[in-house]
């Protein structure tokens, strides 16, 4: 889920076709096509569509919802499809919004997720001329805490992934200005409804689901226990390291030893709570400053126990994600572009949550 979209590979859209998607799932090859694009496809340009990004009002008080409008309009003489993810056709997902108070950066507070690849259902048709318009509530994914003047601007970098090759655009609004009073956050506390030792069940997880849950958790306990066992071994750029975080360097492996033995501690001795509520097609999702409390969500009932893509890998991955353990984003997704990045920018690669969870779930299995 993103403290900055800039420089990541996140915006994912191409006009005619679904393209090489987002979120790890085994192999990570295009659902339409195995080379990564439909044929006949062409690659989205940033002029293609505009952004326009406006506000109803100037000043909002605390006890109103600060919104404001987000309109994609296709200027291209040809249909465009745009992975809904980095659209606000279903809300603030992913970090659109670039947000900033009297010039310094604003928290996105919303939630991270981990998805399966993309399919075509996952895609929206803009025709020539035709235009998406959503109204959004700023407070439900940024911390707004503080009084004062925000500057808001939609900007996402458009992303073609093709090979090894890859051409980047920005897609930008223009600036909005306006004065917020600070006001509490949009999360309410969570309803924990039932407790065995110290892991929490809510969102009405049924028996079989707690059971499944439980295995899960055990799962992704011994990965953390395997990942710590290597780590605490001699440093070295042994394959399994350097596959998903990078050429060695002793400051590297120190920070992904220091990574997993936060997600070891976590795992082992701190009060977990599960939600089985969501509905979504995704694995899972977290919000990183609400330890330690995880989203489950339909792709993660079907997913294998261990190995690629996970139950337990899945769980790594959200635990990494909270700010009190490693603090990781999402930078890319799948084992394909967790490779590609572990060669392109290792410190990027030990920020990455998909890089932590296939170095855990270790398949096909690295020395």
């Amino acid at each position: 889920m993103s403290k900055n979209l800039r420089g990541n590979f996140k915006w994912m859209a191409i006009a005619g076709a679904s393209l090489l998607g987002a979120c790890g799932a085994p192999g990570d090859e295009n659902p339409v096509n195995g080379d990564g694009l439909a044929q006949g496809a062409r690659e989205l340009a940033a002029r293609d569509v505009s952004v326009r990004l406006s506000a109803d009002k100037a000043t909002f008080g605390a006890g109103e919802k600060a919104t404001v409008t987000v309109t994609l309009t296709n200027d291209s003489r040809h249909a465009v499809k745009l992975l809904k993810w980095y659209t606000p056709a279903e809300g603030l997902e992913e970090e659109l919004l670039q947000v900033k108070l009297n010039g310094e950066d604003v928290e996105f507070t919303g939630p991270h997720y981990k998805r399966p690849a993309a399919s075509e259902k996952d895609f929206l048709t803009l025709a020539p001329g035709e235009s998406l318009t959503r109204t959004v509530d700023l407070g439900e994914v940024y911390d707004l805490s503080r009084t004062g003047s925000y500057t808001l601007r939609f900007e996402v970098e458009t992303q073609k992934l093709h090979g090894n090759s890859a051409k980047a655009g920005l897609l930008e609004s223009n600036d909005v200005n306006v004065w917020i009073e600070g006001r509490a956050s949009a999360r309410p506390a969570d309803d924990v409804t039932s407790l065995t030792g110290s892991i929490s069940f809510s969102g009405r997880c049924t028996t079989t689901q707690q059971a499944t849950i439980m295995d899960a958790l055990n799962a992704a306990s011994a990965m953390a226990d395997n990942s710590m066992a290597y780590l605490n071994g001699t440093p070295s750029g042994t394959p399994r390291y350097t596959t998903w975080f990078g050429a060695f360097s002793s400051g590297g492996w120190t920070t992904a030893q220091t990574h997993f033995a936060a997600i070891k501690d976590a795992f082992d001795t701190r009060p977990i709570t599960v939600d089985c509520g969501c509905k979504k097609s995704y694995y899972a999702y977290v919000y990183p400053n609400q330890p330690y409390t995880i989203y489950v969500c339909n792709a993660f009932w079907t997913a294998p126990m261990t190995g690629t893509d996970s139950k337990g890998g899945t769980l790594i991955h959200e635990m990494s994600h909270f700010t009190v353990v490693a603090g990781t984003d999402d930078h890319v997704y799948g084992q394909t572009g967790c490779k590609s990045l572990a060669l392109s920018n290792p410190t990027d690669a030990l920020n990455n949550a998909d890089s932590h969870e296939y170095f855990a779930e270790n398949t096909p299995l690295l020395q």
